[in-house]
């Protein structure tokens, strides 16, 4: 079989074997520290928090985090801080040209940035650490056993201690290990919730003597999976010629290639931008009292509604284009090709071949923009048809395209490592395409 004869190609090269060995134990360090409860809290009394973080942005945040959050485990923040840094990074890179410098000078500027991301990093947990100590106080008054100044402090520190470590981890995975680190922690915390769903799925179906409902939902999912890879392999390839030189006896250039463009070259990001200002709104209106923003509330509360997913999705529409015109520079790519002696057939270099290629990004975004909006609602359309708010999470949504890029990527470098030492790649029909450098989340050299 084709799968076994990989397997062994895979042993057989030691360093891909020791850095997936490697890869697969810092995993495992950081899923048995998502059940490591923070010293001072009962473990029994942290119940009520579980049923808390269910659903909602609660629920979201437990996601990422592989239930530590819920667990009140010394990872409870777990990389999201980070990736909130990561993000806040990426805007200034927009705006601000100290940043904008710093992305020029190569190697140096990414170090940089690397090292300002982590400071920022440290802030941003710095300042939600109280608030999740503040939540458990007085959401679970019995699950603090001694509620003391020594507690706060000490709670704190361990949970900037535990974001910073499982930073470090991902760091680690990313130079020793195979993959990306930091998506690949997010992804192994997604997919750990993804058991117990199904089954809570399963014994409801079970229980309501909706087998065939079940085996429908599974289909619908395998459905989606596979529209998700379609969304995050999406291409439209541009055909590039080159000019002919001679340099001594040498003929260099004179022959065509093609300048692929993604059709989702923002990733999850538009997704991530939506949901936190979404949450927005409800909170400002929480500390009003006025019957005046009642329906507000309740329409915006409800993120199954109409009105709430409308504007969803409008939302994530705008940030795809946004998000794509700062990750993706027309006039950059047109000086490429000029300086390496390339050019579209047909288009004249410089300022006309970077309105074409803008007129060509601005076109398959927006269907990849819409495409991207669908999935992202698909959560809320499948607890409308029943099924289980857990389990409807894997229906689209931030979950879903995160599993499916980081599963492309991780596999693309396996298959590098394979191609490299002359053995066939993972797939029969072609090689694998990742994200590359239109990653949903780049970070300092890394991606998710």
């Amino acid at each position: 079989m084709k799968f076994i004869e990989t397997l062994k190609n895979i042993y057989k090269i030691e360093d891909l074997r020791n850095r997936i060995l490697y890869t697969l134990l810092l995993i495992l360090i950081y899923r048995l520290g998502s059940f490591v409860v923070l010293p001072g809290i009962d473990p029994n009394g942290i119940s009520q928090l579980s049923k808390q973080t269910e659903d909602g942005l609660l629920g979201l945040i437990n996601m990422f985090s592989g239930g530590a959050f819920g667990n009140a485990s010394v990872f409870a923040l777990g990389i999201m801080p980070y990736i909130s840094a990561s993000i806040v990074i990426q805007l200034m890179g927009v705006a601000i040209p100290y940043f904008q410098r710093l992305q020029k000078e190569g190697e140096s500027g990414r170090k940089k940035i690397t090292q300002i991301t982590r400071y920022l990093t440290i802030f941003i947990t710095a300042a939600q650490a109280p608030g999740y100590i503040a939540n458990l106080k007085y959401q679970i008054p019995n699950a603090i056993i001694n509620d003391t100044g020594f507690f706060w402090f000490s709670s704190i520190l361990i949970l900037i201690a535990g974001t910073m470590f499982v930073m470090w981890l991902g760091e680690r995975i990313t130079d020793r290990g195979i993959g990306n680190g930091i998506s690949l922690i997010i992804m192994i915390g997604i997919i750990a919730r993804f058991p117990a769903s199904l089954a809570q799925e399963f014994g409801f179906r079970i229980e309501s003597g909706g087998i065939i409902m079940f085996l429908v939902e599974l289909l619908m999912l395998l459905a989606i999976i596979t529209m998700s890879i379609l969304l995050v392999q999406g291409t439209r390839r541009i055909p590039v010629q080159y000019a002919k030189r001679v340099v001594g006896n040498k003929q260099y250039g004179g022959v065509r290639q093609y300048l692929p463009l993604k059709v989702n070259a923002a990733g999850v990001m538009p997704i991530i931008f939506a949901q936190a200002l979404m949450f927005i709104p409800i909170t400002f209106a929480g500390f009003s009292s006025s019957d005046d923003v009642s329906p507000f509330v309740s329409a915006f509360s409800d993120y199954t509604g109409f009105w709430y997913n409308f504007v969803y999705a409008v939302m994530i529409i705008l940030f795809t284009y946004f998000y794509t015109a700062i990750t993706m520079n027309p006039q950059q790519i047109s000086e490429e090709l000029k300086r390496n002696g390339g050019f579209i057939p047909g288009v004249k270099p410089g300022k006309r071949t970077a309105d074409f290629i803008d007129n060509v990004i601005s076109r398959i975004t927006l269907p990849g923009s819409i495409f991207l909006a669908f999935v992202a609602v698909l959560p809320a359309v499948a607890i409308l048809l029943d099924v289980s708010a857990g389990f409807a999470q894997f229906y689209g949504g931030t979950s879903l395209l995160i599993i499916v890029g980081v599963v492309l990527d991780t596999l693309q470098q396996i298959e590098s490592h394979l191609l490299n030492r002359h053995y066939d790649g993972l797939m029969k029909t072609g090689r694998i395409k990742g994200r590359n450098s239109n990653s949903a989340i780049q970070t300092g050299g890394s991606a998710l």
